[in-house]
């Protein structure tokens, strides 16, 4: 039922400067904007791209899964980038989820998933090209199953938080450029074992998938809840507050502003702007400096992966904010305990047969 939902479910996406709205659905793709609605120039006619971005500056429009080709459902082993002024649509890496800039500039951050596991991966951007082009980074995080929204940074670059997955509302913040882990929680009842209760079912339905949010106060994370509140929570303490914003009505979505207002929606339809305290910036240095700093690490700690075609996993270094693994770890693990995460014991089993069957 969820995946008939998202098959329904236009791709959009807002271009980062301009008032245009870009739509992928069952028509193909649209250019939305006060003058009018239009179909870019280039774009595949059968464009159902099930996500779009906009490049930083705006002149690309990236879409995945691919439609390059002649398939109706698209080729998941590439993307699309339509470099709006041209026309012109070159091939880039798959991508699945969202790409969020970094505030800091320089870089973008994207999920790529299958069920057994998610990587969220971290790309520069090549503008020296047209269309622009993701080139993905070594470092990156990997995450149990699948079914993430796209992953959300705080203004000043130092945290970023992932919301999912696929069996649950789980909510992890990693620190940046560190990526270490500085909290992972369960919003609501873990997932018990199937088949599913149907009061686990009605829960997973009560909580918004879109409720969490960074203000522009440094190291404190905002969650709404089905019952109307919003929980302040900072994440360095890991003290919590709650406010009544919409007593006795289900939360449906949470945003912050560009400014850092928090925009609240209920599930009667009531709309609300929030003005929060904005806290103060590190001595000497603004949001945006501390944003740019941690932007400048991570690059620098890192290397781009070679443009040969190969599969990013051979290439990458990834955490899961408490562990990290080389690719060559990964190939030749043969055990996992019970505790360890889904991804890694399906890892193992892999290789363990593998090497058996040899």
């Amino acid at each position: 039922m969820g995946w008939d939902r998202e098959k329904r479910t236009p791709a959009v996406a807002w271009h980062p400067d301009r008032p245009l709205l870009a739509v992928a659905g069952e028509d193909g793709l649209r250019l939305w904007t006060p003058e009018g609605v239009s179909a870019p120039d280039g774009a595949p006619a059968t464009a159902a791209y099930r996500g779009l971005a906009f490049s930083p500056d705006g002149q690309t429009l990236w879409g995945s899964p691919s439609f390059r080709g002649d398939g109706d459902d698209g080729d998941w082993e590439s993307s699309d980038a339509l470099d709006l002024t041209s026309g012109k649509v070159g091939a880039g890496r798959p991508w699945d989820t969202g790409v969020v800039e970094h505030p800091g500039g320089g870089l973008v951050a994207t999920l790529t998933s299958e069920q057994g596991a998610t990587h969220c991966f971290f790309a520069r951007v090549d503008q020296r090209t047209a269309p622009a082009v993701m080139r993905p980074l070594r470092r990156a995080l990997i995450l149990d199953c699948d079914g993430y929204q796209a992953p959300l940074f705080s203004a000043d670059g130092r945290h970023m938080v992932i919301r999912g997955n696929a069996y649950g509302h789980s909510v992890e913040v990693f620190e940046f450029p560190s990526l270490r882990r500085v909290l992972a929680t369960t919003l609501g009842d873990p997932c018990p074992p199937y088949p599913y209760p149907q009061e686990w079912l009605d829960q997973m339905k009560a909580w918004s998938r879109h409720n969490i949010a960074f203000g522009t106060r440094p190291g404190v994370l905002w969650i709404g809840t089905p019952s109307g509140t919003l929980v302040e929570m900072d994440l360095e303490t890991r003290q919590s507050v709650e406010h009544d914003v919409l007593a006795g009505s289900r939360l449906s979505a949470l945003a912050a502003t560009a400014t850092g207002e928090l925009l609240v929606a209920g599930g009667e339809g009531e709309l609300v702007l929030l003005s929060v305290p904005t806290g103060s910036a590190p001595t000497g240095a603004t949001s945006g400096d501390v944003a740019r700093a941690a932007a400048v690490e991570f690059s620098e700690a890192t290397t781009e992966i070679p443009d040969d075609g190969a599969e990013l996993e051979t290439h990458l270094v990834v955490t899961d904010g408490t562990r990290t693994w080389e690719a060559d770890d990964l190939a030749t693990v043969t055990a996992a305990d019970a505790t360890d995460p889904t991804w890694l014991r399906i890892q193992a089993a892999l290789n363990k047969a593998r090497a058996e069957s040899e």
